[in-house]
């Protein structure tokens, strides 16, 4: 049975075809070879229950208030506050950088957003002061990435959506692991900053800082109405991702005026078609998920890779090298959709601690979004700036690093990613 789904799945792509296909078709074809009697009806049935998750609405919500936002002003007034604060250090353009990924991940949770919305005006300036293209291109790809762990992250959404795990607890647990990144980075830059001898930007007076801190409050007002309503109880995730949209469009359309009613329209178009495929692969994974657990599958893969009773640390280090190979070669949402509902049972009955696998998980997926040859940001920052995708890719290696040594932190010190939990939870 596992050689079939797999072979039929490898097929199906080879050939192709959308992922739809691959996660609804193998499995199907291995329930009526084996199981012929079996209605089929109940994966129908399974498929339509599987968008039925009041969580899911917030997935779209916050895809549509980052597209706003990249179209608006946010970003630029963001850049201008953490320049104003960070910018005269050494390397502070690039520190600027990942200051202002860090605060636009808690508002847009997508990393090609913020590639798009704080690369972009970024770019230019940082080429000025001297830096390569590739470092450039790296720096935005590498730091974009934080915007997948700082919450709210869509990543983790659609592991609480397949895990049936609170949404709540992991963004709480997604804190730590974006800022130490972060840290990380900014630590790496001024040292690259000193090393190729990056002129330093002019300290800004406390009266530049406070008009910039006055020109961005409204933005920063962003994550504080969205994860304080969560955490204290006002809202639930999917109401938060709602509010957060009428905000931005408060925010752009009425206070900056820099959206129209036209533009509103296409991005609300933008954002459904994109959209739209997740909600199919999420309602596939979740078809995917109930057939293969009636075959049986789930126990013949782990029993086949980890033997008859895997150890915690043996799950651990399986599903992140699958995470790390597959994050490679497919977007992050398919591999969560198709490999969650496989390993989740055996993690709980391996007694893990769900939230920490969803941080972990996220991490993995953040790191395969900037690993050649199909890193979605490498992509999109390779189109935005037009640019060659190898000269994007030089310039990722120390990112790349940084974050996998970042992750594997977040596995051995499970209390480092849990302690917001344990203590706000």
């Amino acid at each position: 049975m596992i050689g079939m789904l797999l072979g039929i799945m490898f097929v199906l792509m080879i050939l192709s075809f959308p992922m739809m296909f691959a996660l609804i078709g193998a499995p199907l074809v291995v329930l009526m070879t084996y199981f012929p009697s079996l209605n089929t009806t109940l994966m129908v049935q399974n498929f339509l229950s599987g968008i039925q998750s009041f969580v899911i609405l917030s997935i779209p919500m916050f895809m549509l208030a980052g597209n706003i936002m990249c179209k608006g002003e946010m970003s630029k007034r963001l850049i201008s506050f953490v320049r104003a604060l960070l910018g005269h250090v050494p390397g502070g353009l690039a520190v600027t950088m990942g200051g202002t990924c860090t605060i636009f991940g808690a508002i847009s949770g997508s990393a090609i957003a913020t590639t798009v919305a704080v690369g972009k005006p970024m770019y230019k300036p940082m080429r000025k002061l001297g830096y390569n293209v590739s470092h450039v291109l790296g720096t935005i790809v590498g730091n974009a990435n934080i915007a997948l762990l700082i919450p709210p992250s869509t990543c983790m959404i659609m592991y609480c959506v397949m895990a049936d795990v609170s949404v709540a607890h992991v963004f709480l647990a997604g804190f730590v692991p974006g800022v130490m990144m972060f840290l990380f980075f900014a630590v790496y830059e001024i040292i690259y900053a000193k090393r190729h001898n990056i002129i330093c930007l002019e300290r800004s007076s406390p009266r530049e800082v406070w008009t910039a801190f006055l020109r961005a409050a409204p933005s920063l007002g962003f994550p504080v109405i969205i994860l304080g309503g969560i955490y204290s109880g006002v809202f639930s995730p999917t109401e938060a991702a709602a509010v957060g949209s009428l905000y931005a469009i408060v925010l752009e359309g009425f206070l900056y005026k820099s959206i129209r009613l036209i533009d509103l329209k296409e991005i609300a178009f933008d954002t459904s078609k994109v959209f739209s495929a997740t909600l199919i692969l999420t309602a596939g994974g979740k078809a995917f998920s109930w057939a293969i657990s009636y075959a049986r599958i789930p126990q013949q893969i782990t029993s086949m890779l980890l033997g008859d009773s895997p150890s915690q640390w043996k799950i651990m280090l399986a599903i992140s090298l699958i995470f790390l190979i597959a994050c490679c070669f497919v977007d992050s949402f398919p591999v969560i959709v198709i490999v969650v509902p496989i390993f989740a049972p055996i993690a709980v009955a391996a007694g893990m601690n769900m939230v920490h696998l969803g941080v972990v998980v996220t991490m993995w997926s953040a790191i395969g979004c900037i690993t050649p040859p199909f890193g979605c940001t490498l992509f999109t920052a390779s189109a935005a700036f037009n640019q060659k995708f190898t000269v994007v890719c030089k310039g990722v290696p120390s990112y790349l690093i940084l974050t996998i040594i970042g992750t594997i932190l977040c596995i051995i010190l499970p209390d480092l990613v849990m302690w917001p939990v344990y203590l706000f939870a």
